[in-house]
């Protein structure tokens, strides 16, 4: 069994907080806080994850 270098298989959250900084300053500019947060963070983890996994096919 060979090892793997954990450098490369760390999951790294990049796009979240972009998601979530994005979700606030939409969420202020339509006066719904609360749901610009929960699309931030919705499309943050869902570019992450995709992200991720492309990485891992290679």
């Amino acid at each position: 069994m060979s090892q793997k270098n954990d450098d490369n298989n760390k999951y790294k959250i990049i796009y979240l907080p972009l998601g979530m900084t994005l979700g606030v300053a939409l969420g202020a500019a339509f006066n719904n806080l609360a749901m610009g947060i929960s699309i931030g963070i919705l499309v943050g983890t869902i570019i992450d994850a995709v992200s991720y996994s492309l990485k891992n096919k290679e």
